[in-house]
């Protein structure tokens, strides 16, 4: 909610602000947005999208406030409509091995290659240092059209990998959970171990945590180093954000 006195959000004076746009009609802002980020498996997956100019849709809004439906056939009309459309994804193993603040910002900076455009806008509070400057605006996929697109376009992606990688591991039911921490998922780990799509990170964390609440521990007593710790930050921001 704007703080008092402060004029509602219009994509008009946000790109006249932000981009020193004269001409909204003229400017081609390309809108990103991520999915998948409090998962405990399966990849990152960030969508960048460039709408023509005044496009409207009724249904076009941030994708968490839509169903599966919706969102599959807004994805297709989006695709059809747009002036540009590139998606990203980060692997579980890539994320692994460099950690999620990593693939936070870098699923961006390389989906900025991938989009021709005169501004680009991020969903979050992330810094992103790329080729091209990129503003990124808290809550921007209900403010801004191009990041509500992408955030339907990066669900629709992602979810379809998780419901084809069903059919090989029912156990886990990614084709319902889509690779979050429902309790079923978080149940089959413990039964059958992890699979290579999933993200030790989180994975250690949460079953370290469960450990510790059975003992009667609060948190562990052995230190991390402080990258660790921003790590594990991370990942409890995540996993809160998702539930």
């Amino acid at each position: 909610m704007p703080r008092r006195g402060t004029p509602p959000f219009t994509l008009r004076r946000y790109l006249q602000r932000t981009f020193g746009c004269d001409d909204p009609a003229a400017f081609r802002l390309c809108g990103m947005d991520e999915v998948g980020r409090g998962a405990f498996a399966g990849p990152l997956v960030a969508a960048a999208v460039v709408l023509p100019h005044g496009w409207k849709h009724p249904l076009l809004k941030d994708s968490k406030l839509l169903t599966a439906k919706q969102r599959e056939r807004m994805a297709v009309m989006i695709r059809r409509r747009a002036l540009g459309v590139a998606v990203m994804e980060i692997s579980a193993s890539d994320i692994n091995t460099r950690g999620l603040g990593w693939a936070n910002v870098e699923i961006f900076r390389r989906l900025v290659d991938m989009v021709e455009a005169d501004g680009y806008c991020c969903d979050g509070r992330l810094r992103i240092e790329a080729t091209h400057a990129v503003h990124c605006l808290v809550d921007g996929d209900a403010l801004v059209p191009a990041v509500s697109a992408a955030s339907i376009v990066a669900k629709v992606h992602r979810d379809a990998m998780l419901r084809a990688w069903h059919d090989d591991v029912p156990h886990y039911n990614w084709a319902s959970n889509k690779g979050y921490g429902a309790p079923e998922h978080l149940a089959a780990i413990r039964t059958h171990g992890p699979h290579p799509q999933h993200r030790h990170v989180f994975i250690r964390h949460v079953m370290q945590m469960n450990l510790f609440e059975a003992i009667g521990r609060v948190e562990p007593a052995a230190a991390v180093d402080s990258a660790d710790a921003d790590e594990l930050a991370l990942v409890e921001a995540a996993i809160a954000a998702a539930e």
